[in-house]
C-alpha cells in the first residue's frame, strides 16, 4: 500500500547529495538497509518512481532520505531539488538485499553508502558498531556523505580513498585488490558491498581471489 507523506525539511549535505527529512506514518515499517520506490506527488510526477533508501532508523519518528541528485538529467533528482516543507512524496514497494548478518567490512561508491547509513546509526545505537570497517571510494573530499557522523562513530574504522584528490590522511586511489588485503580482518566475517556495478564487480573478483567465500559476500547495486 502506498503512503503519501509531507516534506520536513531539505538541506544539501555536499554539492550533489539532498537530505529529505518527511514525516512517517505509523504503519510505514523497513528494515535498516531497505529501500523503497518513491515518486513526489504533483501532477505529472506521480508515475515517476526511483528506488531511494532510508537513512533514518525504523523507530526514528520521521523518515530521511540521503538521495544524490542529477540537475543536468530531467527526472525526479532534479524536480526534488524544487521541493519545500509542505509538498509530499509517494511511498511504495519496499524491498532490498542488504542485511546486517554480522561483524564486517562495508564497502561503499559514493553515494552506495546509503544503504549502510540506517545499519551503521543502528549498530551505533546498539553499542554494536566497534567490529566493523568501512571503505569509503569517492573522488574529492567534498564528495564524503556524512563524513563527520562516520568519522565520529567509526573511529580509525572508517577508511576512505580519493580517485580525484591527494589529501593528507586519505588514501589515493581506487579500492584494488591489494587495498582490500590491507584492511582484511580475520575476524570480520562478512563483507557488504553497494556502488556502481563497475565497483561491485570489481570489488567482487578481487574478494574472491583473496579466498573469501561467496556466502560472505552481500551486495546491493546502486
Amino acid at each position: 500500500m502506498a503512503s503519501i507523506v509531507k516534506i520536513i525539511s531539505t538541506n544539501k549535505l555536499t554539492h550533489d547529495v539532498l537530505h529529505i527529512t518527511t514525516e512517517k506514518p505509523d504503519c510505514l515499517l523497513f528494515l535498516p538497509g531497505q529501500a523503497a520506490d518513491i515518486s513526489i506527488n504533483k501532477p505529472g510526477w506521480t508515475e515517476w518512481k526511483n528506488p531511494f533508501t532510508f537513512t533514518s532508523l525504523p523507530g526514528d519518528n520521521t523518515l530521511e532520505f540521503t538521495i544524490k541528485i542529477y540537475p543536468e538529467h530531467n527526472g525526479v533528482t532534479k524536480e526534488l531539488l524544487t521541493l519545500v516543507p509542505g509538498d509530499e512524496l509517494i511511498i511504495q514497494n519496499i524491498f532490498g538485499t542488504i542485511r546486517y548478518k554480522g561483524d564486517g567490512i562495508f564497502i561503499a561508491g559514493g553515494a552506495g553508502v546509503t544503504p549502510f547509513l540506517s545499519i551503521l546509526k543502528d549498530l551505533y545505537k546498539e553499542n554494536k558498531i566497534s567490529g566493523n570497517k568501512l571503505i569509503l571510494a569517492n573522488k574529492t573530499r567534498n564528495d564524503i556523505i556524512v563524513e563527520g557522523w562516520l568519522s565520529k562513530a567509526l573511529e580509525s574504522n572508517f577508511i576512505n580513498i580519493l580517485s580525484e584528490e591527494h589529501c593528507k590522511g586519505y588514501a589515493y586511489g581506487y579500492i584494488t585488490k591489494q587495498f582490500i588485503q590491507q584492511h582484511v580482518d580475520a575476524r570480520l566475517q562478512y563483507y557488504y558491498i553497494c556502488g556502481p556495478e563497475p565497483m561491485i564487480k570489481s570489488v567482487i573478483d578481487s574478494l574472491l581471489e583473496l579466498g573469501i567465500d561467496k556466502k560472505q559476500i552481500i551486495q546491493e547495486k546502486f
